[in-house]
C-alpha cells in the first residue's frame, strides 16, 4: 500500500508539472487563433494571414504587441456589442494568469502534503486543484465564445462576402491550455486517490 501511495503522488506531482508548463506555454505562445486570408488577387508572396494570442496579434510575419489591450481602450469609442468584446477579453487574461499561478502554489500544497501524508491536506490540495481546473475551464470556455463572437461582429461589419476568402481555426496554444485543464483534473483526481490510501494507511494500527 504504501508503494501505491508513492506512484500516486508521483504521477500526480508529474502531471501537476505538465499543466502548469501546458498552460505557461500557452499563455506565452500567439497561436490561439489563426486566420487565413486567400483572395483570389492575391500573390503568392503575400502573406496577409495573421495569428493572435491573449495581448498579440502576429500579422503577415509582423508582430503588434497592443494590438489587443482591452484595459486601456477608450470605452466610449466602441458599440455595446465591442464594448462587451472587450470585457469578455479582460476576463480571459486575468482568468487564466491567475489560474497559472494558483498551479505554482498547487504544487507547493501537493509536496507538502505528500510529504506529510496527511489525508486531510491531501484533500484539500485536491480540491484546490479542481479549482484550478475550473478557472482554467471558464477561461478557455470564454475564450472560444469570445472569438466566435468577434468573428460574428466582423461577418456583420463587412458582409458574408468580404470574409469569403477567410479561414479561421483555433491554433495549438489554445490545445495547449485545454490538456492544462484535463491534467490538472487528472492531479486533483489522483490526490484525492492517495489521500484514502493514506487514511487507510493511518487507521490501521487503530484497528490492530
Amino acid at each position: 500500500m504504501k508503494s501505491t501511495f508513492g506512484a500516486l503522488v508521483i504521477v500526480a506531482g508529474f502531471c501537476g508539472i505538465l499543466s502548469f508548463a501546458f498552460l505557461a506555454t500557452s499563455l506565452g505562445s500567439d497561436y490561439w487563433y489563426i486566420i487565413e486570408m486567400n483572395p483570389m488577387n492575391a500573390t503568392d508572396s503575400e502573406d496577409i494571414s495573421s495569428h493572435s494570442g491573449l495581448w498579440s496579434i502576429n500579422e503577415g510575419g509582423k508582430m503588434h504587441a497592443d494590438s489587443i489591450d482591452s484595459f486601456t481602450a477608450n470605452y466610449s469609442r466602441y458599440s455595446e456589442t465591442e464594448q462587451r468584446l472587450l470585457k469578455m477579453h479582460s476576463a480571459i487574461v486575468v482568468v487564466l494568469p491567475l489560474s497559472l499561478v494558483l498551479l505554482l502554489f498547487g504544487g507547493i500544497c501537493g509536496l507538502v502534503s505528500s510529504l506529510a501524508r496527511s489525508p486531510l491536506l491531501l484533500t484539500g490540495t485536491a480540491t484546490y486543484f479542481f479549482i484550478c481546473s475550473l478557472l482554467t475551464l471558464c477561461g478557455t470556455t470564454l475564450y472560444i465564445i469570445y472569438s466566435y463572437q468577434a468573428l460574428a461582429e466582423t461577418e456583420k461589419q463587412v458582409g458574408k462576402e468580404g470574409l469569403a476568402y477567410v479561414h479561421t481555426s483555433f491554433g495549438w496554444s489554445l490545445a495547449l491550455a485545454w490538456l492544462s485543464y484535463g491534467l490538472e483534473l487528472l492531479t486533483g483526481a489522483l490526490l484525492l486517490f492517495a489521500a484514502q490510501i493514506a487514511k487507510q494507511q493511518q487507521s490501521i494500527p487503530t484497528l490492530a
